[in-house]
């Protein structure tokens, strides 16, 4: 099955060409703070996202003033479009475990496993789940108006979804430790000098800007793209040893692509290479024989 432009709940769905999945958080009266129903049919849209190669990067931003402005506090309502309704947990402590395990933390952990690139504009209010949905993403464009934080603290909460990890991952622990005690909420341009958002662009350009980006990504050679992420991610967690190995293995895969092939072929006739074509049925399969460097030795 693959994915449609459709309204869910709490966000709709919408694809750019070529292969740009572009998510809109759109419960502006709430400042798209999140439902229960909304999270699990996010993580039903990224899932269908992962399985479907016309998609290659995946788009998110919110309506109105808000990117998405944490959960929803007044309730857990909404009717998901894509998944049964269920106990959404918090009902007693034992509930409030497997509600953050099953539901809130299973979309930032299927964002960071997406293979597909992700993109966050963040074009407003991005707090809490919001926020650290923003930090699971690959790339951060934010506009300047835009307000980041955690602030859990304000409300005597913890960032339950994985917050403290993904900054001390950008941050380290000394920052992070500051950023989230001390209740920060920052604007686009601090967040930048912070290390928290790849680019800061004037409000009217956030959707021209993320849209530039996503479509300079799109154009990659994806599959080796994906391997990267991957190799990138895990690097965080291994030794100079096991890195080593690790990529040396999606090489040997790698290497062996039509991309590789077209790749080489285009910087030896000096031009623009043409990936993909596997992807899309107008190029032939991974190939047997020797890298496309080897080919031509004698």
């Amino acid at each position: 099955m693959s994915v449609q432009e459709d309204e869910y709940c709490g966000f709709r769905t919408a694809i750019e060409e070529p292969g740009i999945l572009v998510v809109t958080f759109n419960r502006p009266e709430s400042l798209n703070a999140a439902t229960a129903p909304m999270k699990r049919d996010l993580v039903e849209i990224l899932t269908q996202t992962q399985m479907d190669d016309a998609i290659r990067i995946v788009l998110f931003t919110g309506e109105g003033s808000a990117f998405w402005a944490g959960d929803d506090l007044k309730g857990y309502g909404g009717d998901s479009k894509q998944v049964p309704e269920i106990n959404h947990g918090h009902h007693n402590p034992s509930g409030t475990y497997n509600g953050l395990r099953a539901i809130s933390q299973a979309v930032n952990t299927t964002v960071r496993n997406l293979d597909k690139i992700s993109i966050a504009a963040i074009n407003g209010f991005a707090i809490q789940t919001g926020f650290s949905l923003a930090l699971a993403c690959d790339f951060r464009v934010a506009s300047q108006s835009a307000k980041m934080g955690s602030a859990t603290l304000r409300f005597g909460l913890l960032p339950d979804e994985g917050g403290q990890w993904l900054l001390v991952q950008h941050l380290g622990v000394a920052k992070a430790m500051d950023f989230m005690m001390r209740k920060r909420i920052v604007d686009g341009e601090t967040a930048h000098q912070l290390g928290l958002v790849h680019e800061v662009v004037p409000d009217e350009r956030l959707m021209d800007a993320a849209l530039e980006l996503a479509r300079e990504l799109a154009d990659g050679p994806q599959v080796a793209m994906r391997m990267l992420k991957r190799s990138i991610h895990l690097a965080a967690a291994m030794t100079w040893d096991q890195s080593l190995d690790e990529i040396a293995a999606k090489t040997a895969v790698t290497d062996h692509l039509p991309d590789a092939r077209e790749g080489v072929a285009a910087f030896i006739e000096k031009r623009q290479a043409e990936f993909n074509g596997w992807l899309e049925g107008r190029a032939d399969p991974p190939m047997d024989g020797p890298a496309p460097w080897e080919s031509n030795s004698e």
